[in-house]
């Protein structure tokens, strides 16, 4: 786990050597990027890859100050900050696990988000694992791998993975076989001078990006306790990151002697380990299972429960009932949390923030679109996040679906060649205006993040709705790269082409943006096969 600086030197300073010109040449920085990509773009592929927007914005919000605190603090080189990805990023999984990749890539499963107490926790694991990236225990562990090429290296990597989180011994074993692959096993089983290393950088990050070391204290205990009860394999973590009496002992006294921030208010957190214990299993049978779990808990005569519990299971029972199609339920039970919240001092915008986003999309489901929109413009989801302007496109083509009619007429009229105006053109609420504006916010966006896929998609099918298909291919394509898929991407980026060719796209600036960007994605696939290939 996490923990580091600020204790008596002979416990502190834990130094692996320096990489030198083995681990460093035979396993360079680009070498570590070109892998992390290969592995990253085949587990965007992996159904339990998951971009749940208000959930990984909440993780990447955690995040983002570790790293920056990383950077301040000369972990993150000039180099690596350029070339490593430093992204997080959320598995379906109800197991205890976090895990770093090569590239600068951290897993994160919803079971540990679940278990966690407060961000501060969360923020121990992460800034732990941020660690393992920034000191290069990736490049330490699997230097002698230099004979494999990435190919072969990232696909043992996956099966790793893959085993683990099915919780399969004899899947890790066959992933295992032979010693290449074995060395890869061992980049997941850190050494206990990487395990005591990433502890003590881990805490100079955790503290200085402003979180509490209270939480890494909570941390240890829980996964102390789950070290010593625990056999069911609900605690990968454990395996790949074993407690042991020395770091647990060096990291309370990192406590003791720490001056850092008190703990946050956990709320928000609660919230999202509701969502997350949902999102773990959303067949039918787990969504019932989580609402009967919620409807014990809030029973008349169930054990009593703090205010913070029960915004946290009217939130998880809301978000349950809402996946199972009952809205009228769901709405009540938002609107419970927001009576309960609104009692509750002092406020905290990040959670109310939260619940409103719940509730628009019960008001979505529910067919009130006006009333989603509404809610969208309250000062309480004010500023846009990336959540509510995928929300808002949701609204709007929802909008234009209830008036095809007015939509047509709307576009007809703003065409090069106008034809007469249509009523209630400029309205807000009209399905044309509404559905403008929500895609020059999803071109906005993707210009400053090319590589959300979720945005990318809701601007395809905007733009296709407005009948600007070339648009529409292109942003298809893009998705498709987002998410690793080179070769689809290509495909449709060709397939626009075509159309473009034919006469049946007048945009010659898109026209050429669309060649610009195919010869782009040709070249990047070249590259990926010559660097599989050479393990380069």
């Amino acid at each position: 786990m996490c923990v580091g600086p600020s204790v008596p030197t002979a416990l502190a300073q834990v130094r692996l050597p320096a990489l030198g010109d083995a681990a460093g040449e035979e396993f360079s920085v680009g070498t570590e990027r070109a892998l992390g990509l290969q592995i990253m773009r085949e587990i965007r592929r992996d159904p339990a890859y998951l971009d749940d927007p208000p959930l990984l914005d909440y993780v990447q919000h955690i995040w983002r100050p570790l790293v920056a605190s990383a950077r301040q603090r000369g972990e993150i080189t000039p180099e690596t900050a350029q070339q490593l990805a430093w992204e997080v990023f959320l598995v379906r999984d109800r197991s205890v696990n976090a895990f770093a990749l090569p590239g600068g890539y951290v897993g994160v499963h919803l079971g540990l988000i679940a278990i966690t107490a407060s961000g501060d926790e969360l923020a121990a694991v992460l800034a732990h694992e941020l660690s393992h990236v920034t000191q290069r225990h990736i490049a330490r562990s699997i230097v002698n791998t230099q004979r494999t090429t990435l190919l072969s290296l990232a696909g043992m990597i996956l099966g790793v993975l893959a085993a683990s989180r099915a919780g399969s011994s004899d899947g890790v074993q066959a992933a295992v076989v032979g010693s290449q692959a074995a060395a890869v096993q061992n980049q997941l089983n850190y050494s206990r001078d990487m395990e005591r290393e990433a502890d003590r950088v881990g805490f100079g990050v955790l503290t200085d990006a402003g979180y509490s070391p209270a939480g890494m204290a909570a941390m240890f205990e829980k996964l102390e306790n789950a070290n010593r009860l625990n056999d069911s394999g609900a605690y990968p973590y454990l395996r790949s990151h074993p407690l042991t009496v020395e770091r647990i002992s060096e990291a309370r006294g990192r406590m003791a002697l720490s001056s850092a921030a008190p703990p946050a208010d956990p709320l928000e957190h609660v919230l999202m380990g509701a969502r997350s214990r949902v999102l773990m299993d959303i067949s039918a049978d787990g969504l019932q299972r989580q609402q009967q779990r919620v409807a014990n808990a809030l029973a008349p005569g169930a054990q009593p429960m703090t205010p913070n519990e029960r915004l946290g299971a009217l939130y998880a029972g809301a978000l349950a009932t809402l996946l199972l199609g009952d809205t009228a339920a769901a709405e009540t039970a938002v609107n419970r949390a927001l009576e309960l919240l609104r009692a509750r001092t002092p406020a905290v915008p990040a959670a109310e923030r939260s619940l409103r986003e719940l509730q628009v999309q019960v008001l979505l489901q529910r067919g009130d679109v006006a009333g989603a929109m509404k809610l969208l413009d309250a000062p309480a989801l004010q500023p846009a996040s990336r959540w509510t302007l995928l929300l808002r496109g949701q609204a709007a083509l929802a909008l234009w679906n209830q008036r095809p009619e007015q939509a047509a007429a709307c576009l007809a009229a703003a065409a090069p060649r106008p034809g007469p105006s249509a009523p209630g053109c400029d309205d807000p609420l009209s399905g044309y205006k509404a559905l403008q504006a929500s895609n020059e916010a999803a071109l906005s966006w993707v210009s400053l993040h090319p590589n959300d896929p979720l945005m990318w998609s809701l601007l395809a099918q905007g733009e296709e709705a407005m009948g600007q298909r070339l648009r529409a291919m292109r942003a298809q394509a893009e998705s498709r790269a987002a998410l690793g898929d080179i070769n689809g991407a290509v495909d449709r980026l060709r397939a626009a082409q075509a159309l473009a060719r034919t006469g049946g796209a007048n945009d010659f600036i898109e026209a050429s943006v669309v060649d610009a960007r195919l010869r782009q994605l040709e070249a990047t696939r070249r590259e990926i096969a010559a660097e599989m290939r050479n393990g380069r």
